[in-house]
């Protein structure tokens, strides 16, 4: 049988439902594109119909379709044949205009390329495109702010019930499915918004029976999925190991979410011996999706699984009864406290690994902390005032980088010393004949002395810079006003 997501996917924009503000704001984009000659990021939960959009989108727009998928294919190989087609300029076979248009599936998903380059150089394409590209991304978040920044931005959001049951009235009127009214809005209830998963589930149901009823959605949801907590109390109490990874294949989880479950609640009835061998099978998952993540080889991953789920379960001595309260795990909540200071690192590192030519894992990983350890306290603050000019860092970040309060008045007049500095070499540096000539003028045919500040790496790197600062009295009192503790505290010694 024809998958009906793809049978009933909408050809045009009229067509998509759920999302009209949305939509109108695509085809603007589409009309308006040789005005403003922006990129687009469509993004919003999965199954809400945006690539669908975009599809629908070029249909009405008679634009030929260029389709990649970031998560498909190697980064290199996704970048250079994006790059090729946005760099083309209008020929006979294009569309109106000679337009194409560009379909990035996925492309949230280049955050995980960002060390090797991947996301900086989609950055650079999207900014020099010469045809329309749509980036299609589920976590917005995800992507570099850089490219986020480049780009113009539409939500997409969680189609309601009211918009997906005449969806799936109407499938059923054209495939000739009989059904009950409430079997319809069990099931577009069932799948919070995503109107493609309620595409899927009617038609999974619709194949097992002649007359489609509330009893038939309710059984066939029933068979899905496994709940997390009744997978981890067969997988610690009661499967064997075949069992525990069987259960393992009906929970709705990604195996490194998986694990973190597993962590976190395998202590509550394992203990001892079990405990330990437990431990050495999650770790052998873990060095598995470590390798995953390093290679994007995703076939790791029946790896990882077999360690976390049938080791654990063989790990098991004797019978485990009763009820145990199992949570979600602690990491996530840790990650939700610590949200705000990883965002104020990365961004720094971005920011260093662009101006350096590092990758982003180089600069958080060898730099920030070797510039923490220089500037620490801003004990040598005119290495820190240049470290500011140099990265453009604000009050925050400074805070970050050197564990000081960021509202003392030391940070403070720190960033006004640093945006002094970058205004002055703007001038310096700019090339203005009329300054030159000043400049000429003023040293009375004297030579050229030096420029101290032409280099702010080098200066960030010298080697006395400390002994620079103990011998201006000034830079003391600073040394000696660090030694306090600052009561916001916040930095990257705390967070490493």
């Amino acid at each position: 049988m024809t998958d009906w997501t793809e049978k009933y996917r909408p050809t045009t924009l009229s067509e998509v439902r759920g999302n009209n503000k949305a939509r109108d704001q695509l085809e603007e984009w589409a009309e308006s594109w040789d005005e403003h000659r922006k990129s687009v990021i469509v993004h919003g939960s999965p199954g809400v119909g945006k690539t669908s959009a975009a599809h629908a989108l070029a249909e009405d727009m008679g634009w030929p379709v260029m389709e990649l998928n970031a998560s498909d294919s190697r980064g290199a190989d996704v970048i250079e044949r994006v790059a090729g087609e946005a760099s083309k300029s209008g020929t006979l076979t294009a569309g109106g205009a000679g337009r194409r248009l560009v379909i990035l599936d996925e492309a949230d998903n280049f955050h995980g390329n960002a060390d090797y380059g991947g996301s900086r150089e989609v950055t650079r394409v999207v900014k020099d495109a010469n045809q329309p590209i749509v980036l299609v991304a589920n976590e917005f978040y995800d992507m570099s702010q850089s490219l986020r920044n480049a780009c113009e931005t539409i939500e997409f959001r969680d189609v309601s019930k009211r918009s997906i049951v005449p969806v799936l009235r109407d499938i059923c009127r054209r495939e000739g499915v009989e059904f009950e009214e409430d079997a319809l809005e069990k099931i577009a209830e069932a799948t919070s918004g995503d109107l493609r998963s309620a595409v899927n589930d009617l038609q999974a149901v619709a194949e097992e029976t002649e007359r489609l009823t509330v009893e038939d959605v309710v059984t066939g949801q029933r068979d899905t999925t496994e709940g997390i907590f009744d997978f981890l109390d067969a997988l610690i109490k009661e499967e064997d190991a075949e069992g525990a990874l069987r259960a393992s294949y009906d929970v709705d989880e990604t195996p490194d979410d998986l694990l973190n479950w597993i962590e976190d609640n395998v202590p509550k009835d394992y203990a001892g011996a079990e405990l330990a061998d437990a431990y050495e099978f999650l770790s052998n998952a873990d060095r598995w999706l470590g390798r995953v993540r390093a290679t994007q080889d995703y076939s790791f991953w029946r790896y990882a699984t077999d360690n976390m789920t049938a080791g654990v379960a063989a790990s098991r001595r004797g019978d485990k009864g009763g009820w145990t309260r199992y949570g979600p795990p602690s990491y996530w909540s840790k990650l939700g406290r610590t949200k705000g200071t990883r965002n104020t690192r990365d961004s720094i590192a971005e920011r260093i690994a662009e101006r350096e030519g590092a990758s982003v894992a180089t600069a958080r990983r060898e730099i920030l902390p070797f510039l923490s350890a220089m500037t620490h306290h801003c004990k040598n603050r005119d290495l820190t005032v240049r470290m500011a000019a140099t990265y453009d860092l604000d009050e925050s970040e400074v805070s970050f980088v050197t564990g000081s309060g960021k509202t003392t008045n030391k940070v403070q007049s720190i960033v006004e010393d640093a945006e002094e500095r970058k205004a002055e070499e703007a001038v310096e540096h700019s090339g203005n004949a009329f300054f030159e000539a000043e400049r000429s003028s003023e040293s009375d045919g004297h030579e050229p002395t030096p420029d101290d500040n032409s280099d702010d790496q080098q200066t960030l790197m010298a080697a006395d810079a400390d002994a620079d600062s103990a011998s201006d009295p000034a830079a003391a009192d600073d040394e000696s006003s660090a030694d306090e503790p600052d009561d916001d505290q916040s930095g990257l010694s705390d967070f490493m």
